[in-house]
């Protein structure tokens, strides 16, 4: 089964803004040809996860250690 890293970051997002460490986090995006995260927060300061080579669940637990 392929997966949407894209998707599973978007389904995500909502459950990190309910915590208190990443309620200001904007937006999470994949950037697949360099298999980086982009974390961009209201402030516009900007974290950056990579995730090469990570299943789904591994990119979750990759993004979540790296922007926190």
């Amino acid at each position: 089964m392929a997966e949407n890293k894209q998707e599973i970051l978007d389904l995500l997002l909502p459950a990190l803004r309910k915590t208190r460490n990443l309620y200001d986090l904007k937006k999470l995006e994949y950037n697949e040809s360099r298999e980086l995260v982009y974390a961009t927060f209201e402030s516009g300061y900007q974290k950056v996860a990579d995730v090469t080579a990570d299943s789904g669940t591994s990119m979750i637990r990759d993004v979540i250690r790296q922007i926190t």
